[in-house]
């Protein structure tokens, strides 16, 4: 809209200057606009503003659920939250760093790794997945794969998919001799955490030589970086087998394995065999894994995801409003508002004592030693 007259005229209006004008006036409302919000996650003021940008970083497991919460929020509220899929290793980093307002991860934090912040830090679960062993084979869509043999494969002692003990678990599967690709995360990830963190209870071997970690010195195998990464590679590597999310792995068509659980059951990853591993009492400070659940249809690489922040939102003297808007957002994320977005990204949605625990956490983070969420 903006009008140039030649150097005849005397009437000049610059772009730049009405953009001056409305970017003011954009701060002047984000800065008067306060929202509240119940206890139930809902928020109450329909005004949508946009408010102080807030930043999350972590888990590619979960990108695909928090892309679409945050999207989802934004529009309903104007809160603007910017979230970097860089790997869980990534997202604890940045937090420890204090550069962005919460991390994100697929494995709890560790005792020892809660005291490198050097201020106290909370988390709790926002939703269910699955990770799964996944596999280029064309024409083979369910692939039968025992703990045991799954184990020796990473460990790089069976190499050929025609393996003895591969075949006697698919008897009717037509298996070559073709070399087996094993490919794994190249960066620091939750979703390695979980997958090693299932190995070391299934393999003696496994938790001997490798054991349980983020970035973990793998016997053998191609490295690529994130979900998308490994996903993308396996999808265009004849032979290969890797471990992803569920949802990438339905998102790019890539076939994925039925698992032996404890209970002799070959189950294949769904929404409804993930939940059934979540079927346990959640401690209060919500760290726990369910991985090789005992439950007797559980898929068993099932695993929460959660979201890491301080306890004590006031550090580096950040404004209040900007913990009040986070706070509010991570509530809406556990209660039904967000929630009702995750079975469609192939999510299990929290179950109702998850809930209790996740919302007692958020409900315990303080600004200047008080309550952020008012009850």
């Amino acid at each position: 809209m903006s009008k140039h007259v030649n150097n005849q005229g005397t009437a000049k209006y610059k772009t730049s200057s009405i953009k001056g004008i409305l970017l003011a006036s954009s701060f002047i409302i984000a800065i008067a606009a306060i929202e509240s919000c119940s206890l139930n996650g809902k928020p109450e003021n329909e005004t949508k503003v946009v408010h102080i940008a807030l930043t999350g970083a972590g888990s590619t497991f979960a990108n695909p659920i928090y892309s679409k919460m945050l999207d989802e929020y934004r529009a309903q509220t104007g809160i603007e939250t910017s979230y970097q899929s860089i790997g869980s290793s990534g997202g604890i980093t940045k937090l420890m760093n204090k550069s962005v307002d919460f991390g994100a991860s697929d494995g709890f934090l560790s005792n020892d790794e809660m005291t490198m912040f050097g201020a106290p830090v909370v988390e709790f679960p926002t939703c269910l997945g699955a990770v799964v062993i996944s596999y280029n084979l064309p024409g083979i869509t369910d692939l039968k794969l025992s703990p045991d043999v799954i184990a020796d494969i990473f460990l790089g002692k069976i190499t050929k998919w025609n393996d003895p003990r591969i075949k006697a678990e698919n008897k009717d599967v037509a298996l070559t001799d073709q070399d087996i690709t094993v490919v794994h995360r190249s960066d620091g990830s939750g979703t390695t955490y979980v997958f090693t963190d299932y190995l070391s209870k299934v393999s003696e071997e496994w938790k001997a030589k490798v054991g349980i970690a983020r970035s973990p010195n793998w016997p053998k195998g191609l490295a690529s970086n994130g979900n998308e990464g490994v996903s993308g590679t396996v999808k265009l590597t004849p032979g290969a087998i890797g471990y992803i999310e569920l949802t990438y792995a339905k998102q790019k068509n890539i076939d994925f394995a039925l698992i032996k659980n404890s209970s002799g059951k070959y189950i294949k990853a769904s929404l409804e065999s993930a939940s059934k591993a979540a079927n346990v009492d959640i401690p209060v400070d919500t760290r726990i894994s369910i991985t090789n659940s005992n439950v007797e249809n559980a898929y068993p690489i099932s695993t929460f995801t959660w979201i890491i922040v301080y306890k004590e939102q006031s550090y580096n003297n950040r404004d209040k409003q900007q913990a009040e808007d986070l706070v509010k957002e991570l509530n809406w994320m556990i209660h039904k508002d967000g929630q009702q977005y995750t079975q469609s990204l192939n999510y299990a949605p929290l179950p109702d004592r998850a809930i209790t625990a996740a919302e007692n956490v958020i409900k315990s983070i303080t600004y200047g030693g008080q309550p952020v969420l008012q009850q």
